[in-house]
């Protein structure tokens, strides 16, 4: 299926993804872990959860960690541009035919809490706490020094109906993976706030979350981070990479926190601002599709992903497959 035209003007104005909660079994383990070896910053915590945010961030959280014998993924949050904007999203959302409903969220305004086309969990907000700013306080940058989260990537069924979704509500196609045979997408990579995506669709077992970034300054904070993983007892938890992507062309590393969350590290991407910006086509069989340097991905990194919360999954019947590493 072509790509679709993006929607220059949607039903509602979303800014930019903006957190996510996931479930972790240790909370003090998962702390260890983003706090110690990433260096994300606590904003509050209590027994049951730990509210997280990066060096550039304002807002009071970007990741929430929740102590759950579930490790699903619990949420996936957006910012929108105004007040006005969630009233706008309610009222799309329900003709649509979507479950919706205002909730209470520790740290934010009014919220939206609804579901994609799959039964992905997602909220939508405006008002979120607003924190002192910290990216000049240079004693606090520890780990891989991350600046703010980046997007979320996801397993889906198919991606063709996710990228209309998506699309439908604002999301434009930076990048995209066609496989020639059936004409269907593969992958892709949508974005509002301006780089190549904020959220991605890969397909897969789904929807699954296949995983969170976050962007750090430099190719050089993921090299000292492998380091520190290495010496810390966190070997086994470095899953793919170094290494260059030709999608989006950032320096990348994957890795799994302590409950198999795969979290990717990433910098060097491009601006995508422009409206008529024209979406690149990848052939799924070019090898330097997944790693300019031509490097497949592991077996792992096309299976393994989390659950959401309360979503049933559904396998793919693509049967297209890109190039994996033996």
């Amino acid at each position: 299926m072509p790509i679709p035209d993006p929607v220059l003007y949607p039903p509602f104005n979303i800014i930019r993804l903006s957190h996510i909660a996931i479930g972790c079994k240790d909370l003090a383990a998962s702390r260890a872990f983003y706090v110690d070896t990433l260096g994300l910053q606590i904003t509050a915590e209590d027994d049951n959860a730990i509210y997280l945010r990066a060096m550039e961030e304002r807002g009071h959280h970007s990741v929430i960690l929740q102590r759950s014998d579930d490790i699903s993924v619990k949420i996936l949050g957006f910012k929108v541009f105004a007040e006005e904007e969630l009233d706008k999203a309610h009222d799309w959302f329900v003709s649509k035919g979507h479950k919706v409903e205002w909730i209470d969220r520790p740290h934010q305004g009014r919220t939206l809490l609804t579901h994609d086309n799959l039964g992905i969990p997602i909220e939508f907000y405006f008002k979120m706490e607003r924190l002192a700013p910290i990216h000049q306080k240079y004693a606090l940058y520890n780990g891989v020094k991350p600046l703010r989260i980046d997007h979320f990537n996801c397993f889906v069924p198919d991606v063709d109906k996710s990228v209309a979704f998506y699309n439908e509500i604002g999301f434009r196609t930076t990048e995209y993976t066609e496989d020639e045979d059936s004409k269907r997408l593969w992958a892709a990579w949508m974005h509002r706030k301006g780089g190549v995506h904020d959220v991605a669709f890969t397909s897969g077992t789904g929807p699954r979350l296949h995983h969170m970034a976050f962007w750090v300054p430099t190719p050089l904070n993921i090299i000292d981070l492998l380091d520190l993983m290495a010496t810390t007892g966190y070997v086994k938890n470095i899953e793919r990479g170094p290494g260059r992507h030709g999608i989006s062309n950032a320096f990348f590393l994957y890795i799994l926190d302590p409950d198999g969350h795969r979290i990717e590290i990433y910098c060097s991407d491009y601006q995508t601002v422009d409206p008529d910006l024209e979406p690149i086509k990848w052939d799924l069989q070019d090898p330097q599709r997944q790693t300019l340097w031509g490097a497949a991905a592991p077996k792992s990194w096309f299976e393994h992903g989390s659950v959401f919360e309360g979503v049933e999954t559904v396998a793919s019947d693509m049967k297209a497959s890109p190039i994996i590493a033996p």
